[in-house]
């Protein structure tokens, strides 16, 4: 049976080392099956979550030959991330801070999620207590919904993961040096606020698609708009798509999500027709724009 070579990152926050194993690897084995067989024949202690195996929990969220993937669905085949012969480096997100080996703590993320105002229906269309809504309108948001919160997409967000834009008193993580150079690890170089931090804070790509989900929703009556320009700050994200690249659920995170929410925020705030209305019949009171109906 044919031999891989892996480095895998071993340590905590106070730091560590890449230390390197060998695994037995059959046919249609993932790398995730590979971190099992070393945990199981010669480091017990090694940490890694995991759940179900099947690309579905989002649990097992590592950087694979410094991509952001899934280990349950990265196949020790798969020339595209795993070339013949090559050591696989296996290391955690880079962007949230390390609890232990290939564990991260990334409760920053529902922290920010608790911000968004939840789904607040309108009143029911008819007697009976139902509403009425267009195919097309439903399946703009479904999309959406099959975020698996694995988080890649915010691993890979460079305003997250390289100016580490999550508010102040948030602590920066300690990331492993790249493709296995090097043991110690070093803090970010970017130097913001409070801890090492920016204290301005960035929602990241999953919480923008989470936003989505709401606000593009036929019955939701909830005015986000204000939260993705003041709090979230949509402003801050340049398009550059590497958060659609890692999606494993092949979400169209810019296209679909973040550019229509841009969209949405510059017409609302700064569209200079738009003021000069509201400036001569409207007053000064912003008003939320109504849904267009196609």
């Amino acid at each position: 049976m044919p031999q891989a070579t892996f480095k895998i990152w071993r340590g905590d926050k106070t730091g560590g080392q890449f230390q390197q194993y060998t695994a037995e690897v059959d046919e249609g084995m993932v790398v995730l099956d590979c971190v099992h067989q070393i945990q199981r024949t010669q480091a017990p202690d090694l940490a890694c979550r995991w759940n179900c195996k099947a690309g579905k929990c989002g649990s097992c969220s590592a950087e694979i030959n410094g991509r952001p993937r899934l280990m349950c669905m990265t196949r020790m085949d798969d020339e595209h991330y795993i070339k013949p012969g090559e050591t696989v480096i296996v290391e955690p997100m880079r962007t949230f801070p390390l609890m232990k080996d290939l564990v991260t703590d990334v409760s920053w993320n529902y922290k920010v999620n608790r911000m968004i105002p939840k789904f607040t229906p309108r009143k029911p269309d008819f007697e009976d207590g139902t509403w009425r809504m267009s195919q097309e309108e439903v399946d703009r948001i479904q999309e959406f919904r099959k975020c698996i919160e694995c988080f890649l997409c915010q691993d890979t967000c460079h305003i997250l993961r390289d100016h580490q834009m999550m508010g102040a008193g948030e602590q920066p993580p300690l990331a492993p040096p790249s493709q296995g150079g090097g043991n110690a690890r070093s803090s970010p170089p970017y130097e913001g606020g409070a801890g090492g931090v920016a204290t301005e804070l960035f929602g990241g790509p999953r919480f923008m698609i989470r936003v989505a989900s709401l606000d593009m929703h036929p019955l939701d009556t909830i005015d986000r708009l204000p939260l993705l320009k003041d709090t979230l700050n949509i402003g801050l994200c340049n398009i550059t798509k590497c958060c659609t690249e890692v999606c494993p659920e092949h979400i169209h995170i810019t296209d679909n999500g973040i550019i229509p929410l841009k969209e949405r925020v510059v017409d609302e705030f700064y569209d200079p027709v738009l003021w000069l209305v509201r400036k001569l019949f409207g007053g000064s009171k912003r008003k939320a724009l109504p849904v267009v109906q196609k």
